[in-house]
């Protein structure tokens, strides 16, 4: 109870300042599409929905980069070592410490290109070097590299590279699925506040027309009393009934600013906007094919890719599970040319081949059975998923089916309610027009009034279950069922 005297005093708060003399609000007539398409471009949560999708672009443009050559520069400016080393006497057998002082200096350009299908490296690099020794007898000498080429190659090793390019792809599309299905979500939130704002206005429309049909009402039920036609007990009852609509019309009122208060600011609009709701007035004739709607679903939903993403990934686990376990092997080779000289441009000259190859072995003579615990553990983990995937799947059917059902079954109801409603109000009309002539009591037209009022709010509600389970509809399968296509977005606009 101390909440909802919390919420009904901020929105008497809230009330209490729109009406303030002097503070004008101009006013928007908006259509439910209006509201969506307002929605999309400046609501909190398709900005929300923008910034996590770029953060998932950056990381695939990350991933892309790994397959295009990379070209760096290291240099190495000074490496000046003061340091004692010995020397040794031919002539006469000693040895003795000499104090040196020398500097390594060394530029050098990388390119490299990483191999996806292998997991290795190719790499080319030119580099020069020059050595400065100081003391008695100074010299400079320069090294040259020129070109070098060489691969560095893993063997019987898990290849990251491989798994990335199986599952970044992947990862993309399902984040741009996963914007659309964020829209959809901001349009969910839309027809919620949209209907619960437009239920509001007209609970005060109701309340403003039976406050004054109250007020005619008892006006004349104290003339009738005056004169002995009804009962004292009549006169109370229509008084009772006048007061009650006016409490139900303040009430209302806090409503009102509340839900108009949730919306304005959902749709970022400032206080100085009032807002006014035009209420669909007709529904597409649709009928949704549950077939259709499943392959459609099936192959946009981001839950789909999801799980394919899932199955994917707990089958690299294994692959590295298995690739950590074993025999590891590591080639390095590379062929180039160098030079040596005192003289910079000498040291390009009369150059002499370089070779070098390296193969290394490793593998576990005794780990007590961790290699093979953790590939029990990644087998153990992908039956895991595979099992979930899997009901996953049946339950995804499911909600595709029950979501159009319920859909298709949501027409019938508007026809119904907008039917209930026409005749509701025309009931109230006449038993008004008897009630004035004596012809029927006061409980008899609080009937027909409390009818009218029901079928009203009934009509408003079940507008609102459809476009609901239409926005739910087209959530699941990313698909306007309305214009026959596939949802999309401006990416390009979006990472721009």
């Amino acid at each position: 109870m101390s909440k909802k005297l919390i919420v009904y005093l901020f929105a008497i708060l809230v009330f209490s300042v729109f009406s303030i003399p002097g503070i004008s609000q101009t006013e928007k007539e908006l259509t439910l599409d209006a509201v969506l398409e307002i929605a999309r471009e400046q609501s909190p949560q398709a900005v929300l929905a923008k910034a996590r999708f770029l953060g998932k672009y950056w990381s695939f443009r990350t991933f892309k980069a790994k397959y295009r050559p990379s070209l760096g520069m290291n240099t190495n400016l000074v490496d000046f070592n003061r340091a004692l080393e010995k020397e040794y006497n031919f002539d006469t057998g000693e040895e003795y410490y000499v104090e040196k002082f020398s500097n390594n200096s060394q530029v050098a350009l990388n390119l490299t290109q990483n191999v996806g299908f292998t997991g290795g490296t190719v790499f080319a690099q030119s580099s020069v070097r020059r050595f400065d020794m100081f003391g008695d007898n100074p010299s400079s000498q320069y090294i040259t590299v020129p070109v070098s080429i060489g691969i560095t190659q893993p063997l019987f090793q898990y290849n990251p590279l491989k798994w990335e390019k199986k599952i970044e792809p992947i990862k993309y599309e399902e984040a741009k699925k996963s914007y659309i299905d964020d829209v959809e979500n901001v349009y969910q939130r839309a027809v919620s506040l949209f209907f619960n704002l437009a239920l509001a206005q007209l609970n005060m429309e109701i309340a403003e027309i039976n406050y004054s049909n109250s007020d005619t009402l008892y006006k004349i039920s104290r003339g009738r009393y005056n004169i002995g036609t009804i009962a004292e007990d009549e006169l109370l009852q229509m008084q009772l009934r006048f007061l009650n609509a006016g409490a139900d019309l303040n009430q209302r009122q806090i409503d009102l600013q509340i839900q108009e208060f949730q919306l304005r600011s959902f749709l970022g609009y400032n206080n100085n906007v009032s807002l006014r709701l035009i209420v669909p007035d007709s529904i597409p004739e649709l009928t949704v094919d549950y077939n259709e709607a499943l392959a459609l679903a099936y192959g946009n939903n981001p839950e789909i890719q999801n799980m394919d993403r899932q199955l994917i990934e707990a089958e690299r686990d294994v692959a590295q599970a298995k690739g950590e376990k074993g025999l590891k092997a590591d080639i390095f080779g590379s062929f180039g040319f160098t030079g040596s000289s005192y003289q910079l441009d000498d040291a390009y000259q009369s150059l002499a081949d370089q070779q070098r190859l390296r193969v290394g072995l490793s593998f576990p003579i005794l780990d007590w059975g961790l290699g093979r615990g953790q590939l029990k553990v990644a087998q153990s983990n992908q039956e895991v998923i595979m099992v979930n995937v899997r009901q996953d799947r049946i339950d995804f059917d499911q909600g595709v089916f029950l979501s159009v059902a319920q859909f298709n079954f949501q027409d019938d109801q508007v026809q119904i309610a907008a039917k209930a409603d026409t005749i509701a109000q025309k009931r109230f009309e006449v038993s008004k027009q008897r009630f004035y002539i004596g012809k029927i009591d006061v409980l008899d037209l609080n009937v027909a009034d409390s009818e009218k009022d029901i079928a009203r709010r009934n009509y408003i509600s079940t507008l609102r279950n459809y476009w609901t389970d239409f926005y739910m509809v087209r959530r699941l399968a990313l698909y306007d069922f309305i214009k026959q296509e596939t949802l999309s977005a401006d990416f390009d606009a979006i990472t721009e």
